[in-house]
């Protein structure tokens, strides 16, 4: 199994700046793609950025130029730089990972962590 430990999250006021860190143990012999997502009551959960093997980013259009992704593969984990927090912001933010949990398995396994709460007052 895999597990996904999430913090960093909070109370900020607009315009703070606030860093999520997510960080794998377990069962894992690669990481491939890491990415953010968040989700508000009675909405689906989106994409805020993604990350995967090789570096490469991907960030929703509301976050770009304010945030920034990356990833530490040597300490199994990822992280989110958030700057110039809107009250928009506020969400619950998790972490996915997909990784390969051994050489002998060539399937990718998708996880998710529990979540943290992200609240930006205006």
């Amino acid at each position: 199994q895999v597990q996904l430990v999430e913090f960093g999250g909070g109370l900020v006021q607009a315009g703070g700046s606030l860093r999520l860190s997510c960080a794998a143990s377990g069962s894992i012999f690669s990481i491939n793609s890491m990415g953010w997502y968040r989700q508000v009551p009675g909405k689906e959960r989106e994409l805020v950025a993604a990350i995967t093997g090789g570096g490469s980013t991907n960030y929703a259009d509301s976050v770009k130029g304010r945030w920034t992704i990356s990833r530490d593969n040597a300490k199994k984990a990822m992280y989110l730089q958030m700057n110039s927090l809107k009250p928009e912001d506020t969400a619950v933010y998790y972490c996915r990972v997909v990784v390969r949990t051994s050489v002998l398995d060539l399937s990718d396994y998708l996880f998710w962590g529990q979540g943290t709460q992200v609240t930006v007052s205006s």
